[in-house]
């Protein structure tokens, strides 16, 4: 599949499509699904990760159309999916199928997951959204609501949220097994892409079989490289969230879950030095929670490009040889998080919480591992993350990662502190009402930052035809 999009066609189905479904609200109404009834899924982005997106609700129901800006990755899955329809350009494939379709993948880079997500909701289109949900705050919020205004079935792509492990861990900590949380620690390994102040990558003729100017979608023109497409993007600014938006949806997700880490009242960065077009190779972020009547006020650090609270975790257990995972055999663990409370700490291994004989409570220099804590806890379990969304789409169940009761707070938790990234130095004082922020200086050596600057992050601009706004 070789064929290239021309720009001027590009602009033509873009108009197309504003006039017609969009200019109307585009809202079809939703097929009712009975319980036995398979689920006809549409799935834009079929590679790297798209491929398991795919799979998992290739076997839930069936994929009628499959939709991907790269022919090579479109090929395969059409192996995959001999029976579905193909599309390099989602917009084509919502005008052609949406009387065919009752839910969509959306596994692309993360500056395109709003428009395509909220496209497919304006045609009542229940979506399954790979994290970060978004690439910028408004957009968190507007996927939230139209998924409550059209009645639409949601989730994030954060799995870890299934687990059994990390459901009760988060109710172990509501349930006050550490008593009252003062600090939140979470670190990664990421990046594990190039990333850093003067990484610039080496650009080339667009292959044949890529169409470039769909990848780009809303974002500034940028030359085609291959040490951008199709994983590397990531670490760019105007298409990725950097190691924080890449894994804080998974290794936060716990500590959000138990501790309702929502509406930070500011942020601050300790980065590298970076150039606002690639994100640095290292960075500490304190966040500050006011308290709910969940929980009293709370402090978060992040850390990654290999930033560890190492002295915080030498009564934590190391990860043995004979476990796989993050870390290296006898070492701590490369990313986790520990929550700190006034009667013991609460340390959760790994992305997902998934490593049991090494999660658990630490009082007094004791660690109880997570299976021998007697605090008796009621969870829900789950039948499995794409499942939950297989399910609540015939009626039956809820998801937990759903966009507005879940997803969209932990997603703008995430970018808040990629806004402290950018204005490394300054601490931002946020508004949650108003989406607004307040600047201030806190390290002189550290390079100005314009308040508009962040406006445009907190509210993305849309080039080449693409908007939200009608959506």
């Amino acid at each position: 599949m070789s064929r290239r999009t021309n720009r001027r066609q590009f602009v033509k189905t873009t108009a197309a499509l504003g006039a017609g479904f969009w200019a109307a609200g585009g809202i079809s109404p939703k097929r009712s699904l009975a319980a036995n009834e398979e689920i006809r899924f549409a799935c834009i982005g079929v590679g790297g990760k798209g491929v398991e997106d795919s799979d998992n609700v290739g076997r839930l129901g069936k994929v009628v159309a499959i939709c991907d800006i790269d022919g090579e990755f479109l090929d395969k899955a059409k192996g995959r999916f001999p029976d579905a329809k193909t599309f390099f350009d989602y917009r084509k494939l919502l005008d052609e199928m949406h009387d065919s379709i009752d839910a969509v993948t959306v596994t692309t880079p993360d500056h395109t997951h709003a428009v395509i997500s909220l496209s497919a909701m304006a045609l009542g289109k229940h979506v399954y959204c790979q994290k970060p949900m978004t690439h910028s705050i408004e957009e968190a919020r507007l996927m939230a609501q139209r998924a409550t205004e059209r009645n639409i079935v949601t989730q994030m792509g954060n799995q870890g949220t299934a687990l059994e492990s990390l459901r009760r861990s988060a109710a172990l900590i509501k349930a006050g097994v550490i008593g009252k949380p003062t600090e939140v620690h979470i670190w990664t390994n990421r990046p594990v892409w190039p990333q850093g102040f003067g990484t610039k990558p080496k650009t080339e003729a667009t292959p044949a079989n890529i169409h470039w100017d769909l990848w780009l979608g809303p974002a500034p023109s940028h030359e085609f490289s291959r040490e951008i497409h199709p994983f590397k993007w990531r670490g760019y600014w105007a298409f990725g969230t950097g190691a924080l938006g890449d894994m804080a949806c998974h290794t936060l997700n716990m500590s959000y879950m138990a501790l309702d880490l929502n509406n930070a009242t500011s942020v601050l960065a300790d980065a590298a030095e970076h150039d606002k077009y690639v994100y640095p190779g290292a960075s500490s972020i304190e966040y500050q929670f006011a308290a709910n009547a969940l929980r009293p006020a709370v402090k978060m650090f992040w850390y990654d490009g290999g930033r560890r609270p190492l002295a915080l975790l030498k009564d934590c257990p190391k990860q043995p040889n004979e476990d796989a995972g993050p870390g290296d055999p006898g070492k701590h663990f490369t990313s986790g998080a520990l929550i700190i409370g006034d009667k013991g700490k609460f340390y959760s291994p790994g992305d997902y919480g998934e490593f049991e004989k090494q999660s658990g409570i630490i009082v007094d220099g004791k660690f109880t591992m997570l299976g021998d804590i007697v605090t008796p806890v009621e969870t829900i379990k789950s039948p499995g993350h794409y499942e939950e969304f297989a399910n609540a789409i015939r009626g039956e169940g809820k998801t937990v990662s759903n966009f507005p009761g879940y997803a969209s707070g932990l997603t703008e938790t995430v970018l808040l502190g990629n806004l402290a990234v950018w204005a490394r130095g300054h601490r931002i004082d946020w508004d949650g009402k108003t989406m607004g922020t307040k600047l201030t200086k806190v390290n002189e050596k550290s390079p100005d930052c314009d308040a508009s600057e962040i406006a445009r992050m907190v509210r993305h601009e849309y080039l080449n035809g693409y908007n939200i706004a009608s959506l």
